[in-house]
């Protein structure tokens, strides 16, 4: 049954566990459900903008929200075809991701391992382009349908379509707003290439005593790493990593390593480099005394173990936790002449 909610608190909607309200809020498990709220909130609020929202682990509210949230609840994971080499899933963009990763995992379906405990739903995966440990969704994705809230109709995207880039895609941009997203359909291998480019999946192999790779010890792996460096969201608020890792030439880089020898990179294709944002962030500092990582101020904060992680200690509002950040940003693009992106969306 349809229940549009007025001046609903979003608290326990966001990862950061912002008390932010939202002028108008809905839940939908369907396309029909979601055309009810729309065709209703045209009559109550025709001219209110309406605003997606997912697990709601990528998101800063900063103020309260003048806008017709919709929360998107549909569910659901099902095979849809299959050939000799993958198994196409579908899954509804409601789901909890890491829930996902856990059934494709036990089924033995290869490709998501390496993506095991990021935060959020489904649908956002292709909207972020999620990555971790050299995998991005991009490597898995095979289409997704979603519906244009002006057009009212269901398109279909493909990879091309969705145009993926560092945790970009074209919903972050050009068409934000504009679609929910209802279902998204991953292409996964029924005999499992294992991607352990990162050193630190090897390490942490070597200590649980695998002799032989699997899926399931991967993604087991992965689960421990991100468990002994990054907040659980329910005991900390934070959106995982706030910052984009910093893509610079080559000759940029070169100058910064002989300044600063112990600067983390890696080799981007098109023969930039990528920074490590986190490296540049604990190398800065609200004075030339302190780092950032582990700073706090009221209750907000940089994380001890991970400076791309901001916190929410427990009552620190968006702007705090926006000014903590735009503090960051400004000292780093001081001290090396680089400016950091946000991955976080901040409303």
């Amino acid at each position: 049954m349809m229940q549009i909610h007025e001046n609903l608190s979003l608290r326990q909607y966001n990862t950061f566990g912002i008390d932010a309200k939202a002028r108008l809020f809905a839940d939908f498990s369907s396309l029909q459900q979601l055309q009810e709220i729309l065709q209703y909130a045209h009559h109550v609020a025709p001219r209110i903008t309406r605003m997606i929202l997912g697990g709601g682990s990528n998101i800063l509210f900063t103020g309260d929200v003048n806008a017709l949230v919709l929360k998107n609840e549909i569910r659901g994971i099902e095979v849809i075809r299959e050939d000799d080499t993958f198994v196409y899933v579908q899954s509804g963009a409601g789901v909890n991701w890491h829930s996902f990763v856990l059934h494709c995992v036990q089924q033995g379906w290869g490709g998501v391992e390496n993506l095991s405990l990021i935060p959020g739903n489904a649908g956002a995966s292709p909207m972020q382009n999620i990555g971790a440990y050299g995998v991005e969704i991009k490597d898995v994705f095979e289409e997704l349908e979603a519906y244009h809230l002006h057009d009212k109709a269901v398109r279909k995207f493909s990879a091309a379509d969705c145009a993926f880039g560092y945790r970009e895609s074209v919903f972050k941009r050009i068409y934000k707003e504009q679609f929910v997203i209802l279902n998204v359909t991953y292409r996964l291998r029924k005999q499992p290439v294992f991607n352990t480019s990162y050193g630190a999946i090897n390490q942490e192999l070597e200590k649980m005593g695998v002799q032989e790779l699997s899926v399931q010890s991967i993604s087991q792996a992965v689960i421990n790493i991100r468990s002994s460096k990054l907040p659980d969201p329910k005991v900390i608020g934070n959106a995982g990593s706030f910052f984009k890792n910093p893509s610079v030439s080559k000759d940029q880089y070169q100058q910064l390593k002989q300044q600063f020898h112990e600067l983390v990179a890696y080799a981007n294709a098109d023969g930039t480099m990528k920074l490590a944002a986190g490296w540049l962030i604990e190398h800065c500092g609200p004075s030339a005394t302190e780092s950032w990582k582990g700073y706090r101020k009221g209750d907000a904060g940089c994380h001890a173990k991970q400076a791309l992680v901001l916190v929410n200690y427990g009552t620190a509002s968006g702007k705090e936790i926006y000014d903590l950040s735009e503090a960051i940003l400004q000292s780093v693009k001081e001290k090396f002449g680089v400016e950091l992106e946000r991955e976080v969306n901040v409303v």
